[in-house]
């Protein structure tokens, strides 16, 4: 299902002459197309400056907001402007600030519309329909001051809604009315919403305004703390969005995914996977292990010796080695065993003192500089431990750059987009990548040299400067870019994460 909010490590930061205020700190947070969400939290969780990010009123101070596919902090002024004006509703829970004193009903509701243009009779007759909806079409021609206050903020959700938006966003829309008008104004954005597939986003305190979710969610401190379904039981949110933190390996022994239920027992808290299969939601099915296939790169007999000074240092002495397709092979030892000096024989970057390197049928260790280069150019992905990014270009920028480089050019930036969709990127696509994370400006690396399909992929301690979750997310990848690409993929490790992984290991000494 397509999500109509998609929120990434969203952090909202104010300054103010005391310090600097966080109100959303990494919350993570996907709304599906036609889903009721209520928002629930303490005063200062941090709820209405969700609604105001999700509104494109105001901008994350990091991370990424995508509203209806769009990202509203990356439009101009004015194309922001038009989107937030055509698709999006805001229900202030000041509704009077949305009433005109010197407009009457019907004109108040027909403003939205005349604003994007259309005929004045068609503002009517939807303002007529509206209040017709509300109980209040006899007071179509009277003006706000002689309404009562649940009549009124009947009117602003008329005034709202009148443009059909596809996603509406009310902030305690019922906080200034009595039950009976609160519950009224709530029974009718859900009624609009479902009458017209659209979505809703709803902060409340408000109890009553559970009764109309497809889905609870509460805000603590700027993060998602729980989830559940109206009448079902509370799950805690697990992980870097959520309010909960546990330690991958303990939360990995335990089974849980990234939401969990808690419970008290004698003098314990118990915290248990939240659902049937849920405890493995993070941890993605990996694919069988290949069938050895054709060899791709092969070492035969090959000796590499470095001068020192007046000592000459052996690295190699007669190294045989073979990688075959669909399969990752890690090169492991010692610091200075020759892991690098491995990977650049094969890429063509160096070349051996004796001894043939081959690749994909070529003898590169005995192509000139030039064809080497023209070789690798065609057939090699590298991933360093660097990941090499031009920090002020977006990922799909810098994917789209390494694809010209390889001379494609017309399609590069859609080959891009497809390239970090395969490492979960997609979402990130279009943001700088000075503002990702290490973790995720990996995953472009990896992202950008498999982009042009290459049939050998050499990494060199791709994991080096992550932690646990993001290099096993990394080792993943690669793995997956040996099955699903039928790449021979080469890895020079010393990290265990990607130890449990690999098809088969070459060992240096």
């Amino acid at each position: 299902m397509t999500s109509a909010i998609d929120l990434r490590e969203v952090f909202r930061i104010f300054d103010s002459p005391e310090g600097a205020t966080v109100a959303l700190q990494g919350l993570e947070l996907e709304v599906d197309e036609g889903e009721l969400v209520v928002v629930l939290g303490p005063s200062g969780a941090g709820k209405t400056t969700l609604l105001r990010v999700v509104a494109g009123l105001d901008h994350p101070s990091a991370g990424t907001a995508r509203i209806l596919g769009v990202e509203p902090a990356r439009l101009r002024p004015r194309a922001a402007a038009a989107f937030i004006a055509t698709n999006l509703a805001f229900l202030d829970q000041h509704y009077s600030r949305s009433l005109s004193p010197d407009l009457t009903c019907r004109e108040t509701i027909g403003l939205r519309l005349a604003l994007l243009g259309l005929p004045r009779r068609v503002g009517d007759r939807r303002a007529d329909e509206l209040l017709g909806r509300v109980g209040l079409r006899d007071r179509a021609d009277d003006r706000p001051s002689s309404l009562s206050g649940g009549e009124q903020q009947r009117v602003a959700v008329c005034a709202a809604l009148a443009h059909r938006p596809r996603l509406i966003l009310a902030d305690e829309p019922g906080g200034e009315l009595d039950s009976a008008s609160a519950e009224a104004v709530y029974t009718l954005i859900r009624e609009l919403a479902r009458e017209h597939g659209a979505t809703a986003l709803v902060v409340s305190h408000d109890p009553g305004a559970t009764a109309i979710a497809d889905r609870l969610l509460t805000i603590r401190d700027g993060r998602l703390a729980e989830q559940a379904e109206p009448g079902g039981a509370s799950e805690l949110v697990i992980g870097p969005g959520g309010w909960v933190r546990l330690p991958d390996p303990l939360r990995r022994h335990a089974g849980i995914g990234s939401h969990a239920v808690a419970r008290a027992e004698s003098e314990r808290l118990i915290l248990e996977p939240a659902g049937e299969g849920r405890a493995a939601e993070d941890e993605v099915a990996l694919p069988a292990a290949a069938a050895e296939g054709a060899i791709v790169a092969e070492l035969r007999g090959v000796v590499r010796r470095f001068r020192q000074g007046d000592t000459t240092r052996v690295v190699f002495d007669g190294l045989d080695a073979a990688f075959p397709r669909g399969r990752l092979t890690l090169v492991v030892g010692r610091s200075g065993s020759g892991k690098t000096t491995l990977l650049n024989l094969l890429a063509g970057l160096d070349r051996p003192t004796s001894g043939d390197v081959v690749v994909l049928g070529s003898e590169i260790s005995r192509l000139p500089r030039a064809q080497r280069s023209l070789h690798r150019r065609a057939h090699v992905g590298i991933v360093g431990q660097e990941p090499g990014l031009i920090p002020f270009l977006s990922a799909a920028e810098n994917v789209a750059l390494a694809l010209s480089l390889r001379g494609v050019n017309g399609d590069a930036l859609s080959r891009a987009r497809g390239a970090l969709g395969e490492v979960g990127l997609a979402g990130r696509a279009v943001q700088h990548v000075s503002r990702l994370s290490a973790g995720e400006r990996q995953r472009v690396a990896v992202a950008r040299a498999l982009a042009h399909e290459p049939q050998l992929l050499l990494a060199d301690e791709p994991t080096a400067r992550l932690d646990e979750k993001n290099a096993r997310a990394t080792a993943e990848l690669l793995l997956r870019a040996a099955r699903d690409h039928d790449t021979a993929v080469v890895c020079a490790t010393h990290d265990p994460a990607l130890f449990e992984l690999a098809d088969d290991q070459l060992r240096l000494s």
